[in-house]
């Protein structure tokens, strides 16, 4: 089973990919922490890489392909991955599908975790990074017990600029304008099925775990899925 899992920044698909990993002994795969991990070991693809972010551009498609070449080489790649926020573009969705074509595989479903703006706005305007030692926290869902200072360290906590409500709102705005085209690709393929996520971490599961038994039943069947309903 090889999933890919969507969605604009706080939608939650990153909570909820590590989960299903974990439950399912799937190889999980976020390209951009996989990068940033290549960049600072030296590979020669994070060489690469770095020769392009060190300059402010965009890492080109070939690089990130060939990342997720070597990541598909790993042990326990052959139980199955799920790409958390990969492919987000149709050239590199049609080159992932011919990776998997050589390994005799194919995607199971593509679940696109669709949030309202207001949402996205509250789950990161309202979270709180530690300037000493990173730590998260949520100023209504996960709160720090010491008001501005981190619970672990006793750092400060501070708000990043990405996570202030202007900044996050050009982030959805550039992310729907990027992804139109690829929902579309995965849709005409009868992949994808949109989840609802602006409810709870464990209703947001339960309406994953729906959607790939679903998928799990159509390719048993001999189908290729149906596009596809909210879960």
């Amino acid at each position: 089973m090889n999933l890919v899992f969507l969605g604009p920044p706080g939608a939650g698909k990153g909570t909820q990919a590590t989960q299903q990993a974990e439950e399912r002994g799937l190889l999980y795969i976020a390209t951009g922490d996989e990068l940033r991990k290549a960049i600072a070991a030296g590979t020669p693809l994070g060489l690469e890489a770095k020769a392009y972010t060190t300059t402010g551009r965009l890492v080109p498609d070939g690089v990130i392909i060939g990342l997720v070449r070597e990541l598909l080489g790993q042990p326990g790649a052959e139980k199955g991955v799920v790409f958390d926020g990969f492919p987000r573009t149709v050239g590199q969705a049609e080159a992932l599908g011919r990776l998997l074509a050589e390994r005799g595989e194919a995607l199971g479903a593509v679940l696109y975790f669709d949030v309202s703006a207001d949402a996205v706005v509250q789950r990161l305007s309202g979270r709180r990074v530690c300037r000493q030692c990173g730590a998260t926290f949520h100023v209504a869902s996960l709160p720090s017990k010491r008001g501005a200072l981190c619970d672990r360290c006793g750092g400060e906590l501070y708000q990043r600029d990405d996570d202030r409500p202007e900044t996050i709102a050009n982030r959805l705005r550039v992310y729907q304008e990027q992804t139109a085209s690829l929902l579309d690709y995965y849709r005409e393929q009868g992949l994808l099925v949109r989840v609802a996520a602006d409810r709870t971490i464990p209703e947001v599961r339960d309406a994953v775990n729906a959607a790939i038994a679903s998928a799990a039943g159509a390719r048993g069947q001999g189908g290729t899925g149906s596009e596809q309903r909210r879960a």
